[in-house]
């Protein structure tokens, strides 16, 4: 598809991996003689466009050197729009589409998928719907309970005395809204759990709490619904302590890329089969798009559904190839992009004849 936008940024704790993601995109998509736009979205809410071909380390200090300032605007002939300069007029970006390389709020909670909506730019990954389901932790796991999907009890933190969990500890509390393992704790009882959730920055927008299963692992899973519902190869990742940390994750130079750990591991097959079934669910009843990511606990033989990724790090891109080389990963998203809209909008029904029959405004006040 011509002209395609790589998004990548925002005013997340986890804008420095979305940079890294956007910057893996954009090099594979150049390199494959797309051109990309490339569309920062800087810490302090700020849009630029940056050259394709620039490292992350240009980034660590904000938006980089020569960055071009954007504004994304909405309504008829909306979009991203360039500064023209004191005597030219502003200049709009010409996109097919946008792919979306943003984790975390408000990348990934459906807010910038809603202003894309309200824009007319057709955008790659979770609509504005399934991102905000995605994002929370207590919804998406009652959503997977409903659809018969094994799930570990999962409770809201409640800041009030005598509040605690309907099970027994030891926990793990998580930010109800957000990822990449960022202020995710363990807590041995609920007066520990509260402490954390009126401590901790990552926690005072909501918190849940689940069972610490000392002894589980983690297995990844990727899954994609365009141009067919497919499912990648599984990982085991590699963790140090009770959880897989951001650090594990991320600080090895390349994103997702580079952290530890076993692909294709030696599962027993009905524990496989389980894992492979409840991605495809959760790809059905979540109306997928793009490429997500889902992550499950393996406990012995029982398994339950964590969480799931809508856009994960690095675009899972170490889960699909060899088999699905990453380029072609990212082609199949931008075509989706234009064969699946978010929005069906509709005014039909809205033809006046409310309004005709109201009467006074004035005289409904008095």
């Amino acid at each position: 598809m011509a002209n395609p936008a790589v998004v990548f940024g925002g005013p997340s704790p986890e804008h420095d991996i979305s940079v890294l993601t956007g910057l893996q995109a954009a090099r594979a998509l150049a390199g494959a003689g797309r051109a990309p736009t490339c569309l920062y979205w800087s810490k302090g809410n700020d849009w630029y466009e940056v050259d394709a071909l620039l490292e992350g380390r240009d980034f660590a200090d904000g938006p980089p050197r020569k960055a071009r300032p954007l504004r994304l605007v909405t309504g008829v002939g909306g979009g991203f729009v360039g500064d023209g300069g004191a005597l030219r007029k502003e200049r709009p970006l010409s996109l097919s589409a946008a792919l979306v390389c943003c984790h975390g709020a408000p990348g990934e909670d459906g807010t910038l998928q809603a202003a894309l909506d309200l824009a007319g730019i057709a955008y790659t990954g979770p609509d504005r719907a399934w991102a905000a389901l995605g994002i929370d932790k207590l919804a998406f796991g009652e959503v997977c309970r409903g659809a018969g999907l094994p799930v570990l009890p999962r409770e809201a933190v409640i800041e009030e005395d005598g509040w605690s969990p309907s099970f027994p500890g030891p926990y793990i509390v998580k930010p109800r809204f957000g990822g990449s393992s960022i202020g995710v704790v363990v807590a041995a009882d609920a007066a520990a759990v509260a402490a954390l959730a009126r401590q901790s920055v990552h926690l005072r927008a909501g918190a849940v709490v689940e069972p610490y299963l000392e002894g589980s692992f983690d297995i990844e899973i990727g899954a994609r619904a365009y141009p067919a519902l497919e499912l990648s190869a599984m990982a085991k990742p590699e963790r140090s302590g009770a959880i897989y940390s951001y650090r594990e994750k991320y600080v090895g130079g390349e994103g997702m890329v580079s952290a530890p750990r076993e692909l294709n591991p030696e599962l027993p097959e009905p524990v496989a089969k389980l894992v492979r079934e409840a991605a495809a669910t959760i790809a059905r009843v979540c109306r997928l798009r793009g490429v997500a990511r889902v992550d499950f606990l393996v406990d012995g033989g029982a398994v339950w559904v964590n969480e799931v990724n809508t856009i994960p790090g690095s675009l899972s891109k170490y889960l699909w190839e060899p088999a699905v080389p990453f380029v072609s990963l990212l082609d199949a998203m931008i075509e989706e992009a234009a064969a699946r809209p978010t929005v069906a909008w509709t005014t039909e029904g809205a033809d006046g004849t409310a309004l005709r029959s109201a009467g006074s405004i004035a005289g409904k006040l008095g």
